[in-house]
């Protein structure tokens, strides 16, 4: 059966009232493993998965072969799941009707800055539009296209030797205490600590023959307790606020760690990634986010990878800022594009192929992040 409806809902049972399961794409195939009669649907509920119900309402028939249920792996080089853009400074319009643009009344307007994600292009005589995930065609003479951040965390062997730079020209040292002239380090260059040692009150990290680097320069995991409720050998999360830092566990033995921005008001405030350990309750394939009800207004429209952890606090990709290391986010976790796909796909619950949603279940725990 093919979806028919954006966001089609699936439900943990065959009724409408029951649990969320997650979402369907509109036009993805899903393969059909049953069917029962249930409230709130004047078909039959197909069932399209594990705990996977969705309304016959909602799709068709499809003479395409479905897929089968695994987990949805995009190649995404960038990180980037569309092409992103950010609109000029004179903001534009947007059209339903790609024949019509510009002749009439638009139907939407978008303002000077706003992220639109363009799903395809196309021509309205000699001009090219570009169709966004909103269904309105824009004129691309107005967007400006956007370059994924280049930054992305490493994979560790079991050990915390994963290190970055902070800020541009960064000191590099012969040996603890002696400044090596001419030999400053850029800011996100990335290091791995091949030794430690402590003089004084002061840390340093050799990162390679005859070259030290202070510890207040640079940014890296540090060691973490297990958090309260975490199974054995499960996967899990740590989010270092002081360090602006993100590692990735299996149990005790830690695969990944990268840069992050998170939350950059005071605790407290909206604007502070709430401490605790959290399990992520839905996994979106993208979302829009905005804030158009302040001052500080801003839309971004299918923002990529987002994983709630507690209520609209997240993990999820980000292009509008380089800033990661340092707090700037609006409360959530800031990830690069190609970070936040990597951690999306190791994290649970999984997001079966054709899905734009996933919550988790009594059988596939959502992953625990804990923010310290």
């Amino acid at each position: 059966m093919v979806v028919t409806r954006r966001d089609e809902p699936l439900y943990r049972a065959p009724e409408s009232k029951a649990p969320r399961r997650g979402a369907a794409t509109r036009g993805a195939t899903l393969p059909v493993f049953g069917s029962r009669t249930g409230p709130g649907c004047a078909g039959p509920f197909l069932m399209v998965g594990p705990l996977a119900w969705i309304c016959s309402e909602g799709v068709e028939p499809s003479s395409a072969a479905p897929p089968s249920t695994q987990v949805r792996v995009e190649q995404v080089p960038d990180g980037l799941p569309y092409r992103y853009y950010f609109v000029g400074s004179d903001g534009s319009f947007g059209y339903r009707d790609l024949t019509t643009a510009e002749e009439g009344v638009p139907d939407t307007q978008l303002f000077p800055g706003f992220g639109v994600a363009v799903l395809r292009n196309g021509k309205h005589g000699s001009d090219p539009f570009g169709l966004t995930t909103h269904g309105v065609w824009v004129p691309l003479r107005d967007l400006r296209p956007v370059v994924a951040p280049e930054f992305q965390g490493i994979e560790l062997d079991g050990r915390l030797d994963a290190l970055w730079v902070v800020e541009d020209d960064t000191p590099l040292f012969s040996k603890p205490g002696k400044r090596l002239r001419g030999s400053e380090l850029s800011r996100l260059l990335a290091l791995r600590s091949l030794e430690q040692r402590k003089i004084g009150r002061e840390l340093w990290h050799r990162v390679g023959d005859d070259q030290w680097v202070r510890d207040k320069d640079v940014r890296g995991p540090r060691p973490a307790e297990l958090p309260d409720g975490l199974r054995a050998d499960e996967r899990w999360i740590d989010v270092d606020l002081e360090r602006q830092v993100l590692t990735a566990y299996q149990g005790e033995r830690p695969l990944f760690a990268t840069l992050v921005s998170t939350g950059r008001g005071p605790e407290g405030t909206e604007l502070f990634t709430p401490r605790g350990t959290h399990r992520i309750w839905v996994k979106l394939h993208q979302s829009d986010m905005d804030n158009l009800e302040t001052g500080e207004s801003y839309a971004i429209q299918a923002v990529p990878w987002v994983m709630y952890f507690e209520r609209g606090y997240g993990l999820h990709g980000t292009f509008w800022h380089r800033a990661f290391g340092r707090v700037q986010s609006h409360g959530c976790v800031n990830l690069t594009p190609r970070d936040a796909k990597r951690l999306f796909d190791w994290t649970s619950p999984k997001l079966p192929a054709g899905w734009s949603a996933a919550f988790p279940t009594e059988y596939e725990a959502g992953t625990i992040v804990r923010v310290r």
